[in-house]
């Protein structure tokens, strides 16, 4: 099974790593495929130009294996839709399981996105829920619906939903952004090439 994370990682941070880590490692994945987001199509301008996001994930990931940093988004012209990026990954990788890998907050709005029922037709989605988090509305109930263990997930070719306990990491990228306009420290917060990156700026 191949995972798959996007998002728009502005910038890339321990969290996202670390729920990345996480997840394959509970749902055995050969790989993750980090998929920065070139035109995220639910959020303004990022703080970051996408070169600069690409090449901070690309160096945060170097040193681990399992994760490739996927740069299909970039290459695409117009909104950078999950529903085509997994059509594309179904095309290349036919037969082969494909993981979509999200946090609770982002699932609660996934009935909100483009082309939803295409993404549940082409991929199965891990959720990475924390202590307190929970599925509301249109997501508690695929959830009832569509929820299986880790283990059973390969039974399935896609549709299934598996909900994944990680570590809570309160750290979100809104934060560290406030963290660079006020000129703090994200050291402990960020890979090092992204202390690095705003340390030089």
């Amino acid at each position: 099974m191949i995972g798959i994370f996007g998002g728009t990682f502005d910038p890339v941070h321990i969290g996202h790593l670390r729920l990345a880590t996480e997840v394959a490692e509970t749902l055995d994945l050969s790989r993750v495929h980090l998929v920065p987001a070139a035109i995220p199509p639910h959020r303004g301008e990022p703080l970051l130009d996408p070169a600069t996001r690409l090449d901070l994930v690309a160096q945060s990931i170097a040193d681990e294996p399992r994760f490739v940093l996927d740069d299909r988004e970039h290459r695409r012209a117009g909104p950078s839709y999950t529903a085509d990026t997994l059509a594309e990954f179904a095309a290349e990788y036919p037969g082969e399981p494909l993981v979509l890998m999200m946090g609770m907050d982002a699932f609660n709005g996934l009935p909100g996105w483009h082309e939803v029922e295409r993404i549940l037709d082409l991929a199965h989605i891990a959720v990475a829920t924390r202590p307190g988090s929970e599925a509301t509305g249109t997501a508690a109930r695929w959830l009832a619906e569509r929820q299986v263990v880790p283990g059973a997930l390969a039974e399935s070719p896609v549709g299934r939903i598996v909900p994944v306990a990680i570590t809570r990491l309160d750290i979100s990228a809104t934060t560290l952004r406030g963290f660079i306009e006020q000129g703090r420290s994200l050291r402990y917060l960020v890979p090092e090439p992204v202390v690095r990156h705003f340390r030089r700026g």
